[in-house]
This record gives C-alpha cells, sequence and structure tokens, in this order.
C-alpha cells in the first residue's frame, strides 16, 4: 500500500442503536478512570547508534545475512517510516530533543563535552503524559548528565554505562548488577510493566538500551555469532573525499585510522575488566584465537582496512542481535498478558550511524547514514499493518506525537509536530517539505566541522562553518551517497537560491541565527578550558590535525 494512500477507522452505529439513543437518551459519560483505560499504553523503545542499514525490514546488503526478525515485526504488524531524519546528530542532544520537542539551541542540550548537563526543570513529554494520568518510567540508557523528573520510577545507567555487569541509578542511589546490560534493560523493562498493567492508569514506558553504540560488546549469548559470515564492503568504503567535499576530508573517524585494534575491535590479550572470571573464559574463548590469527597476518594498508571493517560489523550487528531478541521478549510479554491491542510499541535510535559508508564509523553528520534514523510504530487498530511511509518526519515530532496520542494538548513551544494523523493514514496537506539540521560539537575527537542545513526529498544544503565555511549542495536523486558537491554549478543555480531561502525560512521558524552560533562558541570555549587535557579552543586547524595524528601514531603502536 502507499505511504499516502488514506487509511482510517469509521465507527458505524447501527439503526436500532440509533433509534435507542433517541428514545432513551444518551448514556452518562464514561468515568475518568474509564477513559484512561482506553488510553494506549506506550511501549517506547530506543537503542543507541543503531543504523538502520541494520535492520532487515529496510532491506539493503545486511538483511540476509544479519537479519532483526523481532524488530521486523512491528514494520509487519504496523508503519515502517523511511524518512526520519534527526535534528543534531549525537547521542545526549538527540534524546534532548526528543523529551522536549525542541532543537537543541532551544533546550539548552548541544553537545556531549564534558559539563554538559540536561535542565530537568523545563518541560518535557513525560511530564506532559504524568498530568494527563499516565504512569511514566523510564529504565536503561539516558545520558543526559542528571537525575530526570517527569517520571514515576528510573532506573538508567550512569553516563554511557557498561555492557557486562552494568550500574545503575534509581531512586535509592547506584548499585550493579551482575549480566549483560541488554538483557538486563529488558529484565527490568518487563518487571515494571508487571507492577504497572494491573494499575487503572494507563502506561508509558522507556526502554532505552546502550547497544549498539561504541565499542560493541556482543553479549554472552551473541559471542562469535558472526565470525564465519563475511560482510559485503559499501562502495566507498576508500572514499578519498575528492569532489569538492573540504569537510569530510579533515574528518578523524574513519575505520582505517581512527578505530582502535584494541578497544574497538577487542585485539589484546585481557578482557573487559569488569567482567567476571566466567565471562572473561566465554570471552576469551572466542577473541583469543582472533587475536592470535591477527598478529600473525602482519596486515597492512587496504588489507588492514577490510580486516578492520569485518570485525567492525560482526561486533556491531551481534550487539543488534541481542536489542532484537530484547524486542522480541517485550513483543511476546504484550501479547502473552493481553496488553497488545491496547499498547502502541515504537522502535529507534537516537540517531544513525556509518557501517563503513565513506569509511567512516559514528554519526554526526548531515549526510544521509547519520541524519536519518530508524523509526517503526504499531498500534491496533489504528496503524494499518505493513504500511510504508515517506513523509519527512523528525524526532522533533516524538514527544508531540505521545503527548497527542494521550489526548493532552501540545504545549505551544514545542517545535515539531504530531504523527498522530499519519499514523491513522492521514498526511497533512501541509507537512514539511525540508527538514533543518544543526551540530555543534567541535573542535572534538572526531574532527566534524559545525554546521547547519536543509533536506528536502530531492536536495541537500549544508554550511559548515566556525573554522571553516564552506558551503554544500547534494542532488539526492542523481547522488544518493553524497559524492559530489555540486554548489556553485550553474546549472542548479536557481535550485541553490531557493534552497537558501528555505534554509533562512526555517532558522526564522526554530529561532536560530548566526548571534546564538557564537554564543555557542564562547561557552564551548569556556568549558573546555575547564578541562585541561585537552584544551581544542588554542588550537589552530593545523595544531589539531597534528594533535590526532599524534594520537593515532601511539594507538598503532599498542
Amino acid at each position: 500500500m502507499d505511504s499516502k494512500q488514506a487509511f482510517s477507522r469509521t465507527i458505524h452505529l447501527g439503526v436500532a442503536s440509533f433509534a435507542f439513543l433517541i428514545l432513551f437518551g444518551c448514556s452518562q459519560e464514561p468515568k475518568e478512570e474509564e477513559k484512561a483505560k482506553r488510553r494506549p499504553n506506550i511501549v517506547f523503545i530506543m537503542s543507541d547508534d543503531h543504523a538502520y542499514q541494520a535492520i532487515s525490514a529496510y532491506g539493503g546488503p545486511l538483511a540476509d545475512l544479519a537479519p532483526t526478525p523481532n524488530i521486523d515485526r512491528i514494520a509487519k504488524e504496523g508503519m515502517l517510516f523511511v524518512n526520519t531524519l534527526v535534528t543534531n546528530s549525537i547521542c545526549g542532544p538527540a534524546r534532548a530533543a526528543i523529551l522536549t520537542g525542541k532543537y537543541s539551541h532551544q533546550n539548552g542540550f548541544i553537545d556531549n563535552t564534558i559539563g554538559s548537563k540536561f535542565d530537568f526543570s523545563q518541560n518535557t513529554f513525560a511530564k506532559e503524559l504524568q498530568k494527563a494520568g499516565y504512569q511514566t518510567a523510564t529504565i536503561g540508557k539516558l545520558h543526559l548528565g542528571d537525575v530526570p523528573t517527569g517520571f514515576d520510577y528510573f532506573d538508567i545507567l550512569p553516563g554511557q554505562g557498561r555492557y557486562y555487569n552494568p550500574q545503575f541509578i534509581n531512586q535509592d542511589g547506584q548499585y550493579e548488577v551482575e549480566g549483560y546490560a541488554t538483557d538486563i534493560i529488558t529484565d527490568k523493562t518487563i518487571q515494571w510493566l508487571d507492577s504497572a498493567k494491573d494499575d487503572e492508569k494507563p502506561f508509558m514506558v522507556m526502554m532505552w538500551h546502550k547497544a549498539p553504540h561504541r565499542n560493541w560488546e556482543p553479549g554472552p549469548n551473541e559471542l562469535g555469532m558472526y565470525e564465519n559470515v563475511t560482510f559485503p564492503e559499501p562502495e566507498n568504503l576508500f572514499d578519498d573525499y575528492s569532489g569538492n567535499r573540504e569537510a569530510a576530508s579533515l574528518n578523524n573517524m574513519s575505520i582505517a585510522k581512527t578505530m582502535r585494534l584494541e578497544s574497538d575491535l577487542k585485539l589484546r590479550e585481557d578482557p573487559p575488566a569488569s567482567m567476571t572470571d566466567a565471562q572473561k573464559e566465554q570471552w576469551n574463548a572466542v577473541y583469543k584465537p582472533i587475536y592470535e590469527k591477527f598478529q600473525k597476518a602482519n596486515l597492512s594498508g587496504d588489507e588492514l582496512t577490510k580486516f578492520k571493517y569485518q570485525r567492525y560489523m560482526r561486533d556491531y550487528l551481534a550487539s543488534v542481535s541481542a536489542v532484537d531478541k530484547s524486542v522480541g521478549r517485550v513483543l511476546d510479554y504484550l501479547k502473552a498478558n493481553g496488553l497488545d491491542e491496547n499498547t502502541i510499541v515504537i522502535y529507534t535510535s537516537d540517531q544513525g550511524f556509518y557501517l563503513g559508508e565513506h569509511g567512516w564509523f559514528d554519526k554526526r553528520w548531515m549526510y544521509r547514514e547519520s541524519l536519518r534514523t530508524p523509526l517503526l510504530i504499531k498500534w491496533p487498530g489504528v496503524v494499518m499493518p505493513g504500511t510504508i511511509n515517506e513523509d519527512l518526519v523528525s524526532n522533533l515530532d516524538f514527544g508531540e506525537t505521545l503527548i497527542d496520542i494521550a489526548g493532552a494538548p501540545i504545549p505551544a513551544d514545542m517545535q515539531g509536530k504530531s504523527l498522530l494523523s499519519i499514523l491513522e493514514g492521514k498526511t497533512p496537506d501541509d507537512w514539511r517539505k525540508g527538514h533543518y539540521y544543526h551540530y555543534y560539537e567541535h573542535p572534538s575527537e572526531h574532527d566534524v566541522m559545525r554546521h547547519y542545513g536543509i533536506t528536502t526529498d530531492k536536495y541537500k544544503l549544508i554550511h559548515f562553518y566556525y573554522d571553516i565555511d564552506t558551503w554544500e549542495l547534494y542532488d539526492l536523486e542523481k547522488d544518493p551517497s553524497e559524492m559530489n558537491n555540486i554548489y556553485g554549478d550553474p546549472a542548479y543555480a536557481d535550485i541553490q537560491k531557493e534552497l537558501h531561502q528555505e534554509l533562512e525560512a526555517l532558522r526564522d521558524q526554530y529561532q536560530d541565527n548566526d548571534s546564538i552560533n557564537q554564543a555557542f562558541i564562547e561557552e564551548y570555549k569556556e568549558k573546555v578550558k575547564k578541562n585541561p587535557a585537552i584544551e581544542y579552543w588554542k588550537m589552530s586547524r593545523e595544531e589539531m590535525q597534528k594533535y590526532f595524528q599524534q594520537n593515532r601514531e601511539v594507538e598503532a603502536k599498542k
């Protein structure tokens, strides 16, 4: 079915029933608790750095080799969004945008640098759901630098958290749990659902996973699961960043030069220190032979990059497999407890991720793989199963959607749009035609320049600024991999002019401007002054490049 095809539910009232109402009058209004019971429960599942390329429902070369059957169930029973874009492709700011329905410059959480902390005194969709009568909980990774508010219950990882034997923070303090983070977070979520399911209030729980965040440590049930699989390399794995792409050429996030052999690819003798002896033994059984074989191979150049890519994919996709099993456990729980018919299940990631495209891992860029994030939603009786939606939607829209579904008024200062009509199969005529993006964390370890821009269904215009001042324009139909910057090409002069106008209109709409940019730059300099380890703010671009090169050389000698 076409994503734009209308789909709505019609309630048919029989003639006899109508006559009954006329003769005997309307029944009394249902009690408030009865109304609340009919409102859908919400299970909001989010992983960290889960690329849409690694979800088999999205197709692509990995679909058959590393399927995600449980996440795919959400698409089969609901709606798959193929154009979900983020506002700022980095963990904390993405989460802040989701919670507040506001861009980074409005909610104040613009980057993950030392000292960044989300202001939980501001309004969030969770607080609005509480006011609307929902039970609310957040379990797993929050990564916003403070104790959350707006939740009746929280049980979260401190900061990034650990994969093995992680620590958690709840209302009683910090403690450690033996096991694997993905499994533990799932257990905790199901335990909370057990406590909430019989309450008269509807519930909203955020099960937010750490996986598959760097450094991609597979769980005990997934160790070695892809060791006999060779994954296809992206066509631009050896991107040379030609094509008038200066900003991309300055990156420090390549598999070839940046990815660490010891910590990222586990090519070392000792397992993670947080493991128990039994966990270490299981780990060594898989990774010790890999390490010994690698030492004998003495790889270099392109062959080393190819090897690193395969190791990266095997660990990353094994980490994803545990998340997929987690989704399956939750879906099965909902069905077994009679909750599935009145529960919305959402699956997404905080942003997209590079799986070797442009030679990269990580995120941050406004280019396709990190800008676009997976989104799958099932809602029995509302969302037509197997629907594919192509509208430009944003992670800015998630909070507004949940508030709207709860039947509560959406705060006027939220900047996204509710997806409720789209979920019902009725895309509004005035739905957005362009999406605004803004990334701030520079100077930083991956050397991704500050930039903002606009994406439409056909084109992308980006401005890189601060210690660089360049523009990029891409024809997304002719150049979907964004390899050739056509900014300044006379053949695109009219389109370029129109995109500049549309970009400025979006900046006005979202109240963003160059003065705010400069204020954030000055604030960034002050934050980094307080970190004596790396005073990026004092470095020229050349000094910074030298610094990163020295780091790479140190890593290469390990």
